[in-house]
């Protein structure tokens, strides 16, 4: 009986081991290579294994009847297969798909520099803007260290990729800035009308951006203010040319910033060489508001409000009467006031606003006239976003531009006077589609009415972005962009339409190990360029949209913060190949902004032992063009070629106290920016001339900032230069 009970349970035991069904197989990616470790199971059972280092995998299971098999790895999609399983061998293949994940998926950044935002492949940070030797406490001198941009010293406007400077404009938290820049003489270098102090983050884009912004031909530059501050703090800055005193205080969900800042450049003038006689050195006064308020759980408004008072003397020559001296006075007031709220709306449908103010008057007088400008500017925008999934997000709005320019001429013997005002409405609308984690599209469009011009225009916008590994990518855009022609022409005649540009964009970009490589070659179309046949300024017969041009070229990046302890460098290098036939263009010529090379090297090193920031920054612009009326050729004269050595020291004294230097043009190399000439010629059939200077060979700044706190430990040291 015994013996009959063990060989029925050992018959048993064999139909089990024999009834066994043996499941193999390999796990790989969509493109082919093995996923080690992969976790390979039947669902509802504790029957699976993971796959080896070759991606193959086997195990056994008892288990009969009908099953799903499960493949599993984290960052993929599990793949679900149904299996039968009756005692024999299955053999299965299984290929699993990257999971989309927003925040690893590719970004789009064709013609985009960003910095702040750490989602974003970062080429530069926001200490950057702030810290690089030779830019002047000035967002827009740091801009010119990248590629695309071209120095013209006697400008010190933003010049991109074979634009002009009134290509470019200027956003802060969304809405427009109409007068961005300082007040200048002509022929004198300028400077960005806003503390960097101010800023988190800066998106420049030098082309092919999106269809939410319009009215700018180049580039627009996207500046967002500071967020909620950490604590209350008051910042004292002493510099050699002026002071400014800021203070912040906080409540529970906001908190308020104000400053008061004073400029006058006569002391440093007095024992600095000058190339210019100023009568009176630029003198401004400047204050600001911030407020900044948290409304419900993710809503943030800001408020921003400034006004500045400025002006200098400086004696010019008159190169119509001899060279005879006559000062040349300017005088500006500017008030500026945006707003901004951005928020969710239930729990997908988000929503910004934005809206600004700009009120800015210039009194310029010169040889016994009197030239008044004033621009009154209003900028209101809406935009709403809504993700339908996690893969196609759309995104659209409408914008109004309002502006009125006024002009007023006094001379001796006729008065003239004259203004526009001008109403652009836009409407706006954007979707965001990704095929997978490597590959998205952003397909828009644009369309712009403006009652002034009564003119209707249709903006396409198309990128894409390809993820090639996990570190590079290749990125494309292309898009129409159009902009109503200058104030000074609209003064006279509303017979012109918006001058257009059509940008193709094509980029890569790697980023490893702290260290960034950019590729980039872009093609700009010109077309209905405005032109004038100089026959009588103000008759509208005199200007048409008969010019056109185009811009070519090649811009190189390189950073890297890696090779070199407590080191930071970067070198940027743009080719640029341009041709214009525009204004008072005889033929398509090379304009006289843009240089063929431009090369910029910044190296910055932190010396922990003497507690000290350095920098450093070489500028180089090949020689640009100028015309010279007393040669038959048409911007025929070239330039002296640009050249700057930079230096910069911060010196943290204490915790909360730094000592700042810095000085431009430590070599000395001579720089000159063509000539202006008179508007006749003289008795022997010439036009007399003068170079066109900087307005010092060098200059220099001694600072010192304090920042006053509770914990006593915050300082401005990314606030410096």
């Amino acid at each position: 009986m015994k013996r009959s009970i063990f060989y029925i349970l050992l018959s048993l035991l064999c139909q089990i081991a024999f009834s066994q069904t043996i499941i193999t197989g390999k796990v790989t990616k969509e493109q082919g290579e093995v996923l080690p470790g992969a976790n390979v199971y039947l669902k509802g059972t504790y029957d699976g294994t993971s796959a080896n280092e070759n991606g193959q995998f086997i195990f056994k299971t008892a288990k009969t009847g009908q099953f799903d098999l499960q493949a599993e790895f984290m960052g993929y999609e599990p793949v679900s297969r149904k299996v039968e399983l009756k005692g024999d061998t299955i053999r299965m293949n299984v290929q699993l798909k990257e999971a989309f994940n927003q925040l690893n998926a590719v970004i789009i950044t064709a013609g985009t520099f960003e910095a702040g935002d750490k989602r974003q492949a970062i080429t530069i940070t926001p200490l950057d803007m702030v810290t690089t030797a030779g830019a002047k406490g000035d967002v827009y001198g740091a801009l010119q260290s990248l590629p695309g941009t071209t120095t013209n010293g006697e400008s010190g406007r933003l010049f991109v990729k074979g634009g002009d400077s009134e290509e470019s404009q200027t956003y802060i938290d969304g809405s427009l800035v109409y007068v961005p820049y300082n007040p200048s003489a002509p022929n004198l270098s300028t400077r960005g009308r806003f503390n960097p102090f101010m800023f988190k983050g800066t998106i420049f884009s030098t082309g092919g951006y999106s269809a939410e912004y319009g009215q700018a031909l180049s580039s627009v530059l996207l500046l967002n203010t500071n967020d909620m501050p950490a604590e209350d703090q008051f910042d004292l800055s002493f510099l050699s040319i002026g002071a400014e005193f800021a203070g912040t205080k906080l409540w529970k969900n906001g908190a308020i910033t104000g400053s008061l800042t004073y400029n006058n450049l006569a002391p440093y003038m007095s024992i600095t060489p000058q190339n210019y006689d100023w009568v009176k050195a630029p003198e401004s006064k400047t204050g600001a508001l911030s407020v900044r308020q948290k409304t419900g759980k993710t809503g943030m408004f800001k408020l921003y409000s400034s006004f500045e008072n400025g002006g200098f003397t400086i004696n010019q020559k008159n190169l119509d009467q001899g060279g005879s001296p006559f000062d040349y006075k300017l005088a500006n007031d500017n008030y500026f006031m945006n707003a901004s709220w951005n928020g969710q709306l239930g729990e997908k449908w988000a929503m910004t606003s934005a809206a600004s103010f700009t009120n800015n008057k210039d009194d310029i007088r010169f040889n016994q006239t009197t030239v008044g400008k004033r621009i009154v500017g209003v900028h209101l925008k809406n935009v709403f976003s809504h993700p339908f999934t996690e893969k196609f997000t759309l995104k659209f709005g409408g914008e109004l531009f309002a502006k009125t320019f006024s002009q007023n001429v006094q001379m001796p013997a006729e008065m003239h006077y004259n203004s526009f005002t001008n109403h652009t409405i836009a409407g706006f609308t954007e979707a965001q589609v990704y095929a997978s984690s490597k590959f998205v599209t952003r397909i828009g469009a644009r369309v712009e009415y403006s009652d002034y011009l009564k003119s209707v225009n249709l903006s396409p916008r198309l990128s894409a972005a390809y993820k090639v590994t996990g570190n590079s990518q290749f990125s494309l855009a292309y898009g129409w962009f159009y902009q109503n022609p200058l104030d000074d022409y609209l003064l006279y005649t509303n017979r012109i339409n918006p001058e257009r540009a059509d940008h193709y964009t094509f980029s890569y970009q790697s980023s490893i190990n702290k260290r960034t490589l950019r590729i980039e070659l872009y093609y700009k179309d010109y077309k209905d360029l405005v032109k004038t046949n100089g026959v009588a300024f103000y008759l509208p017969s005199s200007y048409s949209n008969l010019g056109s041009g185009y811009a070519k070229g090649l811009d190189l990046f390189w950073r890297d913060n890696k090779t070199i302890k407590n080191g930071d460098y970067w070198i940027s290098y743009s080719y640029l190949d341009t041709k214009r036939d525009y204004r008072n263009y005889p033929e398509k010529v090379i304009p006289t902004f843009a240089s063929k090379h431009n090369l910029a090297v910044v190296y910055k090193h932190w010396f922990s032992g003497l507690r000290s920031l350095a920098g450093i920054n070489f500028k180089y612009s090949s020689p640009r063009v100028y015309n010279d009326p007393n040669s038959p050729i048409f911007n025929g004269e070239k330039m002296l070629p640009y050249r700057s050595l930079d230096l910069s020291w911060s010196f943290l004294y204490r915790k909360n106290i730094i000592f700042y230097g810095a000085v431009t043009n430590v070599l000395g190399f001579k720089n000159e920016f063509g000539r202006r000439y008179a508007s006749s010629p003289d008795s022997g059939g010439n036009y007399p001339s003068a170079a066109i200077e900087p307005g010092s060979n060098r200059f220099y700044v001694l600072a010192c900032f304090i920042t006053l706190t509770r914990k006593g430990d915050a300082n401005q040291l990314d606030k410096i230069e």
